[in-house]
């Protein structure tokens, strides 16, 4: 049986919900998610309550700003920082985008397309590869929502499963990314769910979007989850078993309670489906 990192349903840490988050009852929620590059030498009233979160739920990180793909050197000084972030809190699991961020002028504050190319997918591995001997751990990578496909001699689907196959590293699986994608780009998403290497899959993210044409979806986290990515989770599920699920939510925050129903949402599809997979 695969083993992962976590376990259960998780929820983005974001600093406005921590008041509410410290008052919430433990079992509401298995896992949180940060961003390291928001928490790395934090310290006063935020950093002790972060302190205070990471002793009560397991934690993993999803970052923003190491930028594989970019044709700028990785930034040694900040792996560095990263590792001792990760050790001292005992992160189960660090991911990243198979994007970039950056070039060699800094940081462009978006996540930008990598060619899907052959020899892209060399350059990412090697990266990869050269993070994860920098960091002493593994690096999952997750795959993005984007908007043009410059210079593309593969498929997304074809990409992103050479990358991994190359770098021999794992997914963070999104399945509103696939929603989104599929949209944009006009593919069938429980096609391009059923071609992913599933063994791969160390935890999955859901997360809402927004609606800006009949055939344009843009990635915002800022909405509730919809039906039909919903539906794409209990298709993971079907297919390859249950895995960690997080709620992501970035922008438009509502009481927690009402992302709690969320995050509940996901323990309910978890359970049928072990129930389905074992009865």
């Amino acid at each position: 049986m695969k083993q992962y990192p976590v376990t259960g349903a998780g929820l983005g840490l974001r600093r406005g919900l921590m008041p509410e988050l410290l008052d919430t009852d433990v079992d509401d929620i298995d896992f949180l998610e940060l961003a390291p590059e928001n928490w790395i030498g934090v310290g006063g009233r935020f950093g002790r309550q972060f302190r205070a979160l990471a002793e009560r739920y397991p934690l993993v990180c999803h970052g923003l700003s190491l930028s594989i793909g970019s044709p700028a050197p990785l930034d040694r000084t900040f792996l560095r920082d990263l590792k001792t972030f990760l050790d001292e809190f005992g992160v189960r699991c660090y991911s990243e985008h198979l994007s970039y961020c950056s070039d060699d002028k800094g940081h462009l504050y978006d996540l930008m397309p990598i060619p899907f190319t052959a020899e892209a997918v060399q350059y990412v591995a090697g990266r990869v590869r050269e993070v994860q001997d920098l960091l002493e751990r593994p690096l999952v990578l997750e795959h993005v929502s984007y908007y043009a496909a410059p210079g593309a001699e593969l498929s997304e689907l074809e990409f992103v499963n050479a990358v991994l196959a190359e770098a021999d590293c794992d997914l963070l699986l999104d399945v509103n990314n696939i929603h989104v994608n599929g949209v944009n780009f006009g593919y069938d998403p429980f096609e391009f769910l059923a071609g992913i290497d599933g063994d791969r899959i160390a935890y999955v993210h859901i997360a809402g979007h927004y609606v800006e044409a009949e055939d344009l979806r843009v990635d915002t986290h800022a909405s509730p989850v919809i039906e039909p990515v919903w539906a794409l989770l209990q298709a993971a599920y079907d297919r390859w078993g249950v895995a960690p699920t997080l709620l992501e939510r970035d922008f438009n925050l509502p009481p927690l309670p009402e992302l709690l129903k969320e995050v509940a949402r996901i323990r309910s599809l978890q359970n049928t489906a072990t129930h389905a997979a074992t009865g």
